[in-house]
């Protein structure tokens, strides 16, 4: 039981609630987690009851009435018999209905959707490269790569080993490229799982080769050129000699060569054509020294969606598969559907009187006439301290202010009785028709009625990107998919 000590009522409902509410079994039914000998805490015992103290901490005076619980640590001469009374060290998956009331909805079939829309755009020949790192942008890699491969991307895209590993466990079987070059103890992984590194030094490619040949294999892999960006990859100059150096050996077979373009979603072209040329520079080198470069990629979504001159032979397409646009200036040119919403239920409503302060510091007081609405979600799903009193959550095609500090599993809203305006559209709640209760769905991302709420929206008002706020939601929140 939670007391709220903020609000003093509370404390003289104590004995009421209890005596309504017997959460505690009777000592002939004993819980199969506690010992047979638990006895019951009497509901009714006016000394446990006095002993609620002004933190709202629930302290049984007399110790013959307080469980001493589960006994703590493995014991040794317990067997199969003894792991079966204890419950929670099998396995158990949790039904949806005992779930927290907050999750994000993944729709499958807007990433599906994104990827034609895509598609229409670069043109049939060009072959697409499917971003899913960072789990797929908090969209769940696994899931987003089966739609990519059936909606037509060649090959995908990851970040880490590890992240290519969990593709191919899940029964992907395209081309995977790492998107960098993985540490030389990663080598014998790489080549078991079929995996196609990034590289960019002498020392990876040579463990890779030797690993390969030992194997009988030709290990591919693609040559990160660095244009410009100055983060990873081979200098633009040095793109034929290393090729060349690594040439004599007959188990690297290169496969492609590409580059990164620093500012393909933004306004300044002149760095965008110098990275280009310096791109086409070592090309023409490679080619110049008889080498094949193999498949040529560059454009991210932005380039793939602005330049036709930069999409070469592959594409990677990170973001706007996700329906999230990668700039201002791409929104004019393709029409995308967010893919991601999130959503959480009503999990306690009240009346706060005027003056109270409502969660961490009160920098929230209520102005009286109001309702405060909690949510489950909180920092730690994803939901920004930062964002604390700038948004609105949506509930049934109306907005509420978020008030209060944003906590790390939950924050509130306020439902105001009087008649006022938010920076959407606040409710006018009526006697005859609440609008918001308990269980009540509320939107934090997405759509309600005719209102809607972007990740680009709570983006801008922190000075950040949407791809952040995405991998942010993606980490704790559990998915729902729907097509």
């Amino acid at each position: 039981m939670v007391v709220d000590s903020s609000h003093n009522s509370d404390l003289q409902d104590i004995p009421a609630f209890l005596n309504r509410h017997p959460v505690m079994r009777p000592a002939s039914q004993p819980d199969s987690c506690s010992p047979s000998h638990t006895t019951t805490v009497p509901l009714n015992n006016p000394s446990v009851l006095e002993s609620v103290d002004q933190t709202g901490v629930l302290r049984a005076t007399d110790a013959s009435t307080v469980s001493p619980g589960p006994a703590l640590g493995p014991n040794p001469n317990q067997g199969a018999a003894a792991k079966s009374s204890r419950p929670w060290l099998e396995p158990l998956r949790i039904a949806p209905q005992q779930r927290r009331w907050a999750w994000t909805e993944i729709d499958r079939e807007a990433i599906s959707q994104n990827l034609k829309s895509l598609r229409k755009v670069i043109g049939p020949d060009t072959l697409v490269l499917a971003v899913v790192k960072a789990d797929g942008y908090g969209h769940g890699a696994v899931e987003v790569a089966r739609v990519a491969v059936r909606s037509g991307a060649r090959y995908l895209g990851v970040a880490s080993v590890s992240e290519g590993v969990e593709l191919r466990r899940a029964g992907i079987e395209v081309p995977i490229l790492i998107l960098a070059e993985p540490p030389l103890e990663a080598v014998s992984t790489v080549l078991q799982f079929d995996l196609t590194p990034t590289v960019y030094t002498r020392e990876f490619a040579l463990a890779l080769g030797e690993a390969a040949d030992a194997q009988g294999l030709a290990a591919p892999f693609h040559l990160k050129i660095d244009s410009g960006m100055n983060r990873i990859g081979v200098h633009f100059s040095d793109a034929g000699d290393f090729l060349r150096s690594l040439s004599f050996h007959r188990a690297l077979r290169l496969e492609g060569c590409f580059t990164h373009f620093a500012t393909a979603d933004g306004t300044d072209t002149f760095s965008l054509k110098t990275q280009q040329e310096r791109f086409e520079q070592a090309l023409h080198t490679i080619r110049y020294m008889g080498i094949d470069p193999g498949i040529v990629h560059a454009a991210n979504s932005a380039a793939a969606i602005r330049y036709k001159q930069l999409r070469y032979d592959m594409v990677r397409l990170g973001i706007s598969i996700y329906g999230l646009h990668p700039s201002s200036l791409t929104k004019s040119l393709i029409n995308l559907r967010p893919a991601m919403s999130v959503r959480a239920r009503v999990n306690a409503i009240k009346p706060v009187p005027l003056g109270e302060g409502v969660g961490y510091g009160f920098h929230y007081r209520s102005p009286g006439s109001v309702l405060i609405a909690t949510i489950p979600i909180g920092y730690g799903d994803g939901l920004s301290r930062a964002l604390s009193e700038k948004i609105d959550i949506l509930v049934n095609g109306y907005a509420y202010p978020q008030v209060g500090t944003i906590c790390m599993d939950m924050c509130m809203f306020e439902v105001s009785q009087r008649q006022d305006i938010s920076s959407l559209r606040r409710a006018q709640i009526s006697a005859n028709r609440p609008n918001v209760e308990f269980g009540s769905e509320a939107v934090i991302v997405g759509k309600s009625g005719d209102l809607e709420v972007g990740l680009d929206d709570l983006a801008q008002k922190i000075g950040t990107i949407s791809y952040d706020l995405a991998c942010m939601f993606g980490l704790r929140l559990e998915r729902v998919y729907r097509d």
